[in-house]
């Protein structure tokens, strides 16, 4: 792996640019959440796929799939971050959260397995947290049953952290905003409930929440259990796809402590809610998840976010 670009924020977010070979360009983050230093929370946010096949409309890295990583492949991201802030593979902090979730739907890829399982023994990190957030694709049900042994074996007591992807309860609309096979609410329910047992981190519903998408509580209540599943909701990032899909969100970055109606209702339905609204200065830097500087680069238009992308430092072309 030869890194061929780099942008961002020390303080804040960095985002590398990798050539594996052939043209095979990833894509992979380090970041921390301001006040706490990188001793207390350390995020990295890594690729599973070479672009993804999904084609989702409020992510850049759809469109232009190339195929799975390979497990060393994966590893390299990870190794490459690590070894840069701590040589000796021994990671002091407190919370080390590995995120799958930079390029591809991770459970397309049976190689994350290996990983997982590897994880733990190939790094001193008593504080890693695995954390793989999916749309649950048709077809994976072979993976998250791996999935679920792996748990059980190398990350009890909530030390992993899973996330189904719904961004709505208005079923037409979730398969415009994911359009692809994938199960459905009764079937993320029914996985939930056997892969959570007590102790671990409560599984995440995220809303990666669109203006005019609704997020019905009642809906949510029909499925699924407020003592094993909690509400994430973000904004919506300013991606390409986003804007050219005519999606804004209906969360305001610039309004963390906003009174949102649909944070209310879901906590009245008993659900515990995440705001999860992060730096602002993460869209400059264009280090969110869904977020493919490569599609940046050749974009025709300007838009709000990826500020930084246009003064990479490195090597890589449009």
């Amino acid at each position: 792996m030869r890194i061929v670009a780099h942008t961002g924020k020390e303080e804040i977010a960095l985002l590398y640019l990798a050539e594996l070979g052939e043209g095979r360009l990833i894509e992979f983050v380090e970041s921390v959440q301001p006040p706490l230093p990188r001793e207390e929370k350390w995020v990295l946010i890594v690729s599973t796929l070479l672009g993804c096949p999904l084609g989702c409309p409020i992510c850049d890295a759809g469109g232009d799939y190339r195929g799975i990583l390979s497990a060393e492949e994966i590893f390299a991201q990870i190794d490459y971050l690590i070894r840069k802030r701590f040589p000796s593979g021994n990671v002091p902090v407190r919370k080390f959260k590995i995120q799958f979730a930079r390029m591809g739907e991770p459970a397309l890829n049976p190689h994350l397995l290996e990983v997982l399982e590897e994880l733990p023994e190939r790094y001193t990190a008593p504080g890693l947290l695995p954390s793989l957030s999916t749309v649950a694709p048709a077809g994976t049900d072979e993976f998250f049953e791996r999935l679920l042994q792996i748990k059980e074996e190398k990350y009890s007591r909530g030390r992993f952290q899973l996330q189904f992807s719904i961004h709505t309860t208005d079923l037409k609309l979730r398969d415009r905003l994911i359009p692809a096979r994938k199960w459905d609410f009764a079937a993320i329910a029914a996985y939930g409930d056997r892969f959570y047992v007590e102790g671990d981190r409560k599984i995440t519903l995220n809303a990666a929440l669109a203006d005019g998408s609704p997020l019905d509580p009642r809906v949510l209540s029909r499925y699924f259990s407020p003592e094993r599943f909690l509400v994430k909701i973000t904004p919506l990032n300013p991606t390409h796809r986003a804007q050219e899909s005519g999606l804004s969100s209906y969360i305001d970055p610039d309004r963390p402590n906003g009174d949102y109606e649909v944070v209310r209702a879901l906590r009245s339905a008993g659900f515990e809610v995440l705001m999860s609204i992060g730096e602002v200065e993460e869209n400059r830097i264009g280090s969110n998840c869904g977020q493919y500087v490569r599609r940046h680069l050749a974009a025709q238009e300007e838009i709000e976010g990826y500020d930084y992308c246009r003064h990479l430092t490195g090597e890589i072309s449009t």
